[in-house]
């Protein structure tokens, strides 16, 4: 009996995890299909709600903002993350190590509430005294970016304190320059985690609601905004719809970056199997 509880019980424990977890998209894409409004019931398949969401102006509206600013700030957050990574771990003495340390963490552990607002009275100060920005797509990034920066720093500060520095130095004894090193060696070790932190900065800004909506002004909503806003309201099959093309795209892209890394990580460990051999 012990046996089997060893065997089996971890198995278990993990399904019922995972179940937990996914069930919910499952039924969500399920009822994307369904014929009329009703919750919970499916009463026949139909294609109704996708038509009706490629009608919705706000919805379709929402969707290319969320993607134009989500793509801005996961490449801004991720350059800005490599900055900290690079500071944080390359260069481990200078005055006020700490307090930077501290404040790319930050974000990290604030409550997005209190980041929206301290970010809306900053924005209004600053559009008061300057006279820019207006309120919309460009605060929004910038809050995004924010928030953003601290994930993509955690990602990209991990990779770099495992990389071997001794191919750096190496490449540096043949005669490489450092801007050479940089980008024909640390680029490359790093690039798994650039796109992993890339993906997950996207991610965070594509489906952020709290911070958007502090900064969002007239006119200007995300797609999350939207969908809370009809949520609201009551629910709104065309949200089911919308939910499950996010879903399908999020999936693929995930899918086809682990193919990609696992492809790349083979094709690595074949390389230096071929270099010891010889």
């Amino acid at each position: 009996m012990t046996r089997f509880i060893q065997q089996y019980f971890g198995r278990f424990w993990l399904a019922a995890v995972y179940l937990f977890l996914y069930l919910p998209l499952f039924f969500l894409i399920v009822f994307s299909f369904n014929s009329t409004r009703q919750d919970g019931i499916f009463t026949g398949f139909s294609l109704r709600w996708y038509t009706a969401l490629m009608g919705d102006s706000r919805l379709v509206e929402g969707f290319f903002l969320s993607l134009k600013v989500a793509v801005i700030t996961g490449t801004l957050s991720t350059i800005l993350g490599a900055f900290a990574a690079f500071v944080l771990v390359r260069y481990v003495r200078f005055k006020g190590r700490t307090m930077f340390a501290g404040l790319v963490s930050a974000p990290l552990v604030m409550p997005e509430v209190i980041i929206g607002l301290s970010l809306l009275l900053l924005m209004v100060a600053v559009q008061r005294a300057l006279g820019w920005p207006d309120r919309g797509a460009i605060t929004i990034v910038l809050g995004h970016t924010l928030l953003g920066m601290a994930y993509a720093t955690v990602v990209i500060t991990g990779r770099l304190r495992e990389m071997d520095r001794s191919i750096e130095e190496a490449a540096m004894d043949l005669g490489c320059r450092p801007f050479q090193v940089f980008f024909l060696v640390t680029l490359p070790n790093i690039a798994p985690s650039l796109v992993a932190a890339w993906m997950l900065t996207f991610t965070l800004s594509f489906d952020d609601v709290v911070v958007s909506e502090f900064l969002s002004g007239p006119g200007v909503t995300t797609l999350p905004q939207v969908i809370f806003g009809y949520a609201r309201r009551g629910v709104n099959p065309s949200i089911y719809a919308a939910a499950a093309i996010l879903i399908t795209v999020v999936s693929v892209g995930i899918i086809a970056y682990s193919v990609i890394m696992a492809r790349q990580q083979a094709r690595r460990a074949r390389d230096i199997q071929a270099a010891t051999a010889a």
